[in-house]
């Protein structure tokens, strides 16, 4: 398109004319801004996903209840109740994959800490642990440490390489980070930081909203963006290229996330599997997290709004709730799974809305706040892909091992620094126990560096015997703690 009435009729065409309202008042630069924005944005697209959104959001009312199956034992493993052969089994075959290279991370860290309190990426944030580190920091020594283990055990040294997924908002400050912080001793070749797409945000009714007379209002495509920009930013080629076969995806907000974790991994090769999802048992049947099962045929994770109380209530014989397997945002991949994905299935993955208060440029140029939410903002959810799977195996864990998110400031009451803090401390507790080391009270403040240990492994040379004060921090002789968030 070369002038303006081309833009006013190609837009006229999709009902987004007034895109262009201020057009005569705008300055060169921000007119070329603006064409810009409606360049990048495949608005014909977009158009079809608020319609495809909208449809599912009058159609999705109905209960799942009767077309729901729980995922058969076969396919569904769990810590506790898998001998401790099989179970090093599995961690041999992942430290195998590791040790040949062939096992990636995908981090998907495209949010902020608005609700914690912070405007910084949540991957930087210093949960207030003794040492003070970031979960970014917890996580690539987690990496280091297991990189380590992989090559004492298979007598070969490899590489561990970090996909990290952030947003518009949070890459510069994460790539800031990681180099003031010489990327916490991993090489930097192998962190691969990579941006989320965008999409419009729409009013009620269909039309794009403006964030200022020159710029639509775009916001990340949710944690599902992962699969457009894997290909679109040749990251599943970087992937291919050095012959990583299987991924560890999870989000940043999990603080005794086991990175990479061999177990899972194994258990996945183990089981051919192309997708899986590690879980965790659910607490209660009303308990706020989706739960991986079969509807029709196909796997796909249900929330809990989309059942009957009377389903999530039924137990199995055992006693445990039939439909039990809580889903925590913590998948395994094959590769070739993933670019069938980006090549096949992505375009038909299912839209999710979010009714929000989404600022806007009224008709005399003026930036407004609205009071209530006034527009939708349009995502993918990452777990949407397990209806393409041919195998999708679930692998669950013990929650106060593995799972402890990062989500609220402490005025809530759960999913707090507080509540992280607590478990990072009661795990780290039990594995100085099961060392044969003591504290001298019950109540303990005690946090072991992933640089001495990935998961309670090698500990007893250091606590064997051993009465040990409240706060304990065991840190690797050799490590410098962080420099502090904007400090």
């Amino acid at each position: 398109m070369s002038d303006i009435s081309e833009y006013e009729s190609f837009l006229r065409k999709y009902d987004q004319e007034h895109i262009l309202h201020f057009w005569d008042k705008l300055s060169d630069d921000d007119r070329d801004e603006l064409i810009q924005d409606i360049k990048t944005i495949n608005i014909p697209e977009v158009i079809s996903y608020f319609q495809k959104a909208t449809e599912n959001l009058s159609s999705d009312q109905e209960k799942l209840d009767d077309r729901l199956k729980p995922i058969p034992s076969s396919l569904y493993g769990a810590v506790s109740r898998t001998n401790p052969e099989l179970l090093l089994s599995y961690e041999e075959e992942g430290l195998k994959q590791i040790s040949e290279g062939r096992v990636g991370v995908l981090l998907l860290a495209g949010g902020q800490g608005t609700r914690l309190g912070s405007s910084d990426p949540k991957g930087m944030y210093d949960v207030g642990l003794p040492s003070h580190k970031s979960l970014y920091q917890i996580q690539a020594e987690r990496i280091k440490k297991l990189m380590q283990l992989a090559n004492e055990r298979m007598g070969k040294s490899c590489v561990i390489t970090w996909f990290i997924m952030t947003s518009e908002h949070t890459m510069d400050p994460t790539i800031e980070f990681f180099e003031k912080n010489n990327y916490f001793g991993l090489n930097k070749n192998n962190v691969v930081v990579f941006e989320q797409g965008l999409l419009p945000c729409f009013t009620f009714d269909g039309k794009i909203i403006m964030d200022k007379p020159h710029k639509i209002s775009l916001a990340p495509d949710g944690n599902g963006g992962l699969y457009r920009a894997l290909k679109d930013k040749k990251v599943l080629d970087m992937i291919e290229n050095k012959g990583i076969k299987y991924l560890h995806a999870h989000s940043v907000d999990n603080i005794l996330v086991k990175v990479a974790d061999p177990v899972f991994i194994g258990y996945c090769v183990i089981k051919n599997a192309d997708c899986a999802a590690k879980v965790v048992e659910k607490a209660f049947p009303t308990e706020a997290l989706g739960v991986v099962c079969n509807v029709d045929g196909k796997y796909q994770v249900v929330e809990y709004s989309e059942i009957t109380l009377k389903t999530a209530e039924m137990r199995n014989n055992d006693g445990r709730l039939t439909f039990s397997a809580g889903n925590i945002c913590n998948h395994f991949f094959t590769t070739e799974f993933l670019r069938n994905v980006a090549n096949k299935y992505e375009k038909d993955l299912k839209l999710h809305i979010a009714k929000k208060k989404i600022p806007y440029v009224d008709l005399d140029g003026k930036r407004c706040k609205p009071e209530k939410p006034n527009g939708i903002k349009i995502e993918k959810f990452v777990f949407d892909v397990f209806q393409f799977a041919k195998t999708l195996v679930v692998w669950e864990v013990n929650r106060e091992d593995e799972f402890s998110a990062l989500k609220n400031s402490d005025a809530a009451d759960k999913d707090t620094p507080t509540t992280a803090r607590k478990d990072l401390f009661s795990l780290h507790k039990r594995f100085i126990e099961a060392a044969g080391g003591k504290f001298d009270t019950d109540s303990v403040i005690c946090e072991i560096s992933p640089l001495i240990s990935y998961a309670g492994e090698g500990l007893r040379p250091y606590v064997q015997g051993k009465i040990l004060k409240s706060p304990y921090y065991l840190a690797s002789p050799n490590e410098s703690l962080p420099a502090q968030n904007g400090n």
